[in-house]
């Protein structure tokens, strides 16, 4: 039986383990999204048709195309288009882009996207995905709706419409990684979100430092890093490996330029943590949000 579990090694050789997305977990999660799609595409047809009949736009009675209510027509149905368009495009593009890197469906899955290498998730990427997930999707479908549309024999074209969309549909289930062919060019997968509060005390599974060997850092040295920095520093006092611990200690150390004493790593980094996520939740209440050390 194939495993799910991955692991990351980061530019520090700090080993950071993920656990792949089922492909049953994105199936749901993709028709959650097309139902939301859909859903939100019906309630903004239904409510420009009510706003037309608001304003008594009747097509029988339109007279000319230069006619003040043949004018109000045209800019309802180009607001319809425009509408069915980002519904369509912008949707994943929107929500994957967040910071959460997931869309609705995929956050009740409890799943998001994830960058394969050890950078964060780019918008470049995202991009790249969702591009091809017209060709995955969304074409296949106008393909076969067009034939059938124009009153024609669709067989053939019923047949080759069927035949791609398998073939992209099928492409998760011949790869280890269940990836999509937009994974593939993107360098992306989808992976699961741990349940857990980011808030949860980290002395649940070491002990309690002493006060007085605990560290203070000033706003400066707090501001190197960010909220994708905090999240990976839980995730390894979390698993309070000792050698890992070492190396992230170091590689803080080096970059704030502060040293601490020997065999001081965790309390050096459980300080740390604590006063990097108490400004950068402050940060949050001020309406300023940090999310990684290339943020300004």
């Amino acid at each position: 039986m194939r495993t799910r579990n991955r692991t990351v090694i980061t530019p520090e050789g700090v080993a950071l383990p993920f656990v792949l997305a089922s492909r049953g977990a994105r199936a749901a999660a993709l028709l959650l999204d097309l139902a939301m799609i859909g859903a939100a595409m019906i309630a903004t047809t239904l409510t420009l048709i009510w706003i037309a009949g608001g304003i008594g736009i009747q097509v029988a009675e339109i007279e000319t195309a230069a006619s003040p209510k043949a004018r109000a027509l045209q800019a309802l149905v180009i607001i319809w288009i425009i509408a069915m368009f980002l519904f369509r495009n912008a949707w994943f593009l929107f929500f994957e882009l967040g910071p959460r890197g997931a869309t609705p469906g995929k956050r009740i899955t409890g799943i998001r996207v994830a960058a394969r290498g050890t950078e964060r998730l780019t918008t470049e990427a995202v991009i790249a995905r969702n591009i091809v997930r017209d060709i995955e999707l969304f074409m296949p479908m106008v393909f076969i709706g067009g034939a059938f549309a124009a009153g024609s024999d669709t067989d053939l074209a019923s047949w080759a419409g069927a035949v791609w969309f398998a073939i992209f549909v099928l492409f998760p289930f011949f790869n280890r990684d269940a990836l999509r062919c937009g994974d593939v060019i993107a360098g992306t997968w989808v992976v699961e979100v741990p349940r857990r509060k980011l808030g949860e005390a980290l002395s649940v599974s070491a002990p309690v430092a002493a006060a007085d060997q605990a560290f203070t850092f000033t706003p400066e040295e707090l501001a190197v890093y960010g909220e994708f920095e905090l999240q990976t520093l839980e995730r390894m006092l979390r698993d309070g490996r000792g050698p890992a611990l070492d190396d992230v200690a170091d590689a803080i150390s080096r970059k704030i330029g502060r040293p601490y004493p020997y065999r001081a790593e965790r309390v050096f980094l459980e300080s740390y943590y604590l006063q990097l996520r108490a400004q950068l939740e402050q940060g949050l209440r001020l309406g300023r949000r940090k999310a990684d050390k290339h943020a300004a």
